[in-house]
């Protein structure tokens, strides 16, 4: 499982032009999930991401977890964190999970989140979206449980 988690003072998420998610200060994060990916790969990152201590406390220093800053999360699915381009001009995406499998982790792991506290909102998987984000800092971090 990879997740690119973006610290966000805002970020919003369109599928055919309606607005399906949107959050104020927390975490923007493309998840992708790869077909080697269990239920321990979901309870780690949830874990992993409900501690991640990447929000200055009042001294500046990134010292402070989601949950102590009080931010919420923007869950996006996204297959092409697993596109192989070292071959050719085309991404290779086999790595990546079949979609139904790949939506059943999905969701579960918005759920874990979910029982750590957070408050996550949410793109439609499978859909063509329209993310948009004010990035903070910026912060960008890559996540991958496989190199746990």
């Amino acid at each position: 499982m990879r997740v690119v988690l973006q610290r966000c003072k805002s970020a919003a998420v369109r599928a055919d032009g309606n607005l399906t998610g949107e959050i104020g200060q927390g975490l923007m994060l493309l998840v992708g999930i790869t077909h080697e990916d269990t239920e321990t790969d979901i309870v780690w990152m949830a874990a992993k991401l409900a501690g991640l201590r990447c929000f200055d406390d009042a001294e500046g220093k990134m010292n402070l977890s989601i949950l102590e800053a009080g931010g919420d999360v923007l869950s996006i699915s996204q297959f092409t964190l697993y596109g192989d381009c070292r071959k050719g001009r085309r991404p290779n995406y086999m790595a990546a999970a079949r979609p139904d499998q790949a939506e059943r982790l999905y969701e579960a792991f918005n759920e874990a989140l979910r029982g750590h506290g957070l408050r996550v909102e949410t793109g439609v998987f499978g859909a063509m979206m329209d993310v948009s984000l004010v990035n903070w800092g910026p912060v960008t971090l890559l996540l991958d449980s496989q190199e746990r």
